[in-house]
């Protein structure tokens, strides 16, 4: 996962990452329950972390990025939620 954030100067890059990954590990467990099948730990981001910086000459070069990520590492998203039924037939 790719993300781009802003982090104020009164935060750490440390600190910012653990905030980001404990309070979406969070809600992803709430929103999801059958995810603790999976994850039973609770541990649902990996210890491995880049980061870089790139300022504003290179923003939309990163937001570009962002936004094709899929496409740069040659992967296909797989829809498989459960789906509503809306109707019975």
């Amino acid at each position: 996962m790719h993300l781009q954030v802003d982090i104020p100067k009164k935060y750490s890059v440390q600190v910012a990452e653990i905030m980001l990954k404990s309070r979406s590990s969070k809600r992803i467990f709430e929103k999801h329950p059958g995810f603790h099948k999976r994850y039973p730990r609770g541990k649902f981001w990996s210890g491995y972390e880049h980061h870089e910086s790139t300022g504003m000459k290179n923003f939309e070069e990163s937001a570009a990025y962002v936004r094709n990520q899929t496409q740069h590492h040659g992967i296909k998203i797989i829809n498989d939620r459960q789906q509503k039924i809306t109707h019975f037939a």
